[in-house]
């Protein structure tokens, strides 16, 4: 229960509102709206605008098709992580309280592939990529998470050192390694990468010349990702030719948004790529949502954005918001998802109705899947 003189944000999701705190709110309406609303406002309006584009929800949700079996790719180099022990999922999920189940038999025989894409740095990107591939290889899924950063975060994030692999993405693109060689596994048996190190910041200089370069990624993944139930890509803070190989590449666009006024700078921008994306690369790429992160109830500023966020984009935005956490940030230096390092505290559980979310407007459920409780 909130303290006396504070009152939950209602557009938060019950287990995330807290986002620190309740929301602090005054004892009685302003009669003039302050400058950062109107400032938020504005800014949510330009993207709206600057999109050009009908953001309604397009994510399917056909029922899946019975089709390939849980198995790997024929000699795939999936290396253990040296003395890392991996944990035994069943014990895992329900110590992170994950009550639903993803079917194991891909979309029509095909993982669904979604870029996890925001040309604005520190937004979430990573975390939202490595925390919702371990909440989806929980229930059951086999998630294969591509990163595609140079900065190798993801990579860092699932517990690998990106300054000691080879091969890597980077040669899966360059095409001096098939991609099955370059799959590392994590601890959660499932749950595999595909690991990038710093030489990805040069793939772009060296494929300016090569033929169709903005699909070596989509080619690439087309020998693998019927292995997986989802394939989660990690894009770069940048609307480049990675960004742009992985928009080819997906069936649908993940947009982490941070819940501060810079982080709405530019999403018009980039929901004008993706429809030249679908016009020139890929028809079939789809918005699959919109994932608010990094909320602080605790300031104004954080609920106006959520609050024009949703008017603008209505039900394309997730229902759960992913608060500030300190778990979250401590996550990465131990190599772990946060499903496995603190799956109850706030972030954790944000990140597991995500999942839940994500499976349900995908189609990924069970048939006996229950929710996130």
């Amino acid at each position: 229960m909130a303290p006396a003189g504070q009152s939950i944000d209602p557009s938060v999701s019950r287990e995330t509102g807290g986002g620190g705190g309740a929301v602090n709110q005054q004892s009685e309406d302003r009669p003039v709206e302050d400058e950062a609303a109107i400032a938020v406002r504005e800014a949510v309006s330009r993207a709206a605008a600057q999109a050009g584009v009908d953001v309604s929800r397009e994510t399917s949700t056909d029922a899946l098709a019975p089709g390939t079996e849980a198995t790997f790719p024929p000699g795939a180099v999936v290396e253990a992580l040296g003395d890392t022990p991996r944990v035994d999922i069943e014990s895992a999920a329900r110590s992170a309280r994950v009550t639903f189940r993803i079917h194991g038999d891909g979309v029509n025989g095909y993982g669904r592939i979604l870029a996890v894409a925001n040309q604005k740095g520190g937004v979430g990107k990573s975390t939202t990529a490595v925390n919702l591939g371990a909440y989806l290889a929980l229930a059951g899924a086999r998630v294969l998470v591509v990163d595609l950063d140079p900065q190798g975060n993801a990579s860092t994030g699932l517990g690998l050192d990106h300054r000691e692999i080879e091969p890597s993405i980077y040669d899966v693109l360059t095409g001096e390694a098939p991609p099955a060689t370059a799959i590392r596994a994590t601890t959660v048996s499932n749950l595999h990468v595909l690991p990038s190190t710093i030489d990805l910041a040069g793939a772009e200089v060296e494929l300016v010349s090569v033929m169709s370069r903005e699909a070596r990624l989509g080619r690439a993944l087309e020998s693998i990702h019927h292995h997986y139930d989802t394939v989660l890509i990690d894009c770069p803070p940048s609307l480049g030719l990675l960004t742009v190989n992985a928009l080819a590449a997906a069936d649908e666009l993940l947009i982490p948004i941070q819940c501060e006024y810079y982080a709405l700078e530019g999403l018009g921008q980039l929901l004008r790529n993706v429809e030249l994306v679908r016009a020139n690369l890929n028809p079939e790429l789809r918005i699959g949502g919109i994932v608010l992160t990094m909320y602080d109830g605790r300031t104004r500023l954080a609920e106006q954005v959520v609050a024009e966020v949703r008017k603008h984009f209505s039900d394309l935005v997730y229902q759960t918001v992913v608060p500030r956490s300190v778990r979250l940030s401590e996550a990465p230096g131990y190599g772990l998802p946060i499903a496995l390092y603190d799956p109850l505290s706030r972030g954790g559980i944000a990140y597991r109705d995500l999942a839940f979310e994500l499976a349900e407007r995908s189609g990924l459920l069970a048939p006996t899947g229950e929710g996130a409780s």
